[in-house]
């Protein structure tokens, strides 16, 4: 694992956008697995400007989202399929058909969860897996306790989770749905490589016991130390809990890698 700490919520994303348009451009039949949530919103900005002012290609790239809501169709302007849609799929030459998420309203959701990882396995693997941090610690919908080889599944919200995107429902609580599909922490940790953003300071606590805390089922985004190629970008913000920031600053201002992206940015 390795932590970037940038100054800002906006420098954040531009790495992480950037790394995206890396990825996309070194193999543009990329499978790229999406997250939904404001933190994110800033990186599909990012992704459609740099597709309309430079020419960034969805074209041949297939996408695979962390999970959806059960009991709203893709119309329902609340479903993160609409939500993908608002914020990239409509402002980005992606082929619709080759972009998924759980259907939150199908008849049976054992089925659904099988036939998702199914789609997955055929197109190869997610290469890239982008990820946002729950203020329960989650990776996707795996709310705490979920197994760390647990795979595509249905799954009860926690109340945290609830309040937290009670935002997207107009504040009302009781209009949140209480269960989702979402993809398992097993299949998070079988991509390629993953990406997670984290910004503000209501993460910072629980953002240091994902990354500097024991592995546990209570925060599966601890999950995530892991994986052999896993990179968490963060603003100061988000940063300010964690015990190893002078290494980590240390690590973009000198490694090689990371030296295109020093003059870029």
């Amino acid at each position: 694992m390795e932590v970037i700490i940038r100054p800002t919520a906006d420098a954040a994303s531009d790495l992480v956008a950037a790394l995206v348009a890396k990825e996309l451009r070194a193999r543009p039949d990329l499978v790229l697995g999406l997250a939904t949530g404001r933190t994110m919103e800033g990186v599909y900005a990012k992704l459609a400007t740099r597709h309309r002012d430079d020419g960034l290609d969805f074209s041949r790239c297939e996408t695979f989202n962390l999970d959806e809501y059960i009991g709203l169709p893709g119309s329902d302007p609340r479903s993160y399929r609409h939500y993908m849609d608002t914020h990239l799929f409509d402002k980005v030459n992606v082929i619709p058909a080759l972009t998924h998420l759980p259907n939150g309203v199908a008849a049976d959701l054992g089925a659904e969860s099988r036939r998702y990882e199914g789609l997955i396995k055929e197109a190869g693997g997610i290469d890239l897996q982008l990820l946002g941090l729950g203020e329960a610690g989650h990776i996707g919908f795996n709310e705490p306790l979920s197994a760390l080889r647990s795979r595509t599944r249905e799954k009860a919200l926690t109340p945290t989770t609830r309040r937290q995107n009670a935002a997207m429902f107009g504040g009302k609580l009781d209009d949140v749905p209480k269960r989702a599909i979402t993809m398992g922490v097993g299949t998070i940790l079988e991509s390629k490589r993953c990406l997670l953003l984290a910004t503000g300071s209501s993460k910072a606590a629980i953002l240091a016991k994902a990354v500097e805390g024991p592995i546990t089922s209570m925060i599966t985004a601890s999950a995530l130390q892991l994986h052999p190629r896993c990179t968490v970008i963060v603003d100061e913000a988000a940063a300010r809990s964690l015990k190893g920031k002078k290494y980590y600053r240390w690590i973009f201002d000198n490694e090689p890698e990371w030296g295109k992206y020093r003059e870029e940015l």
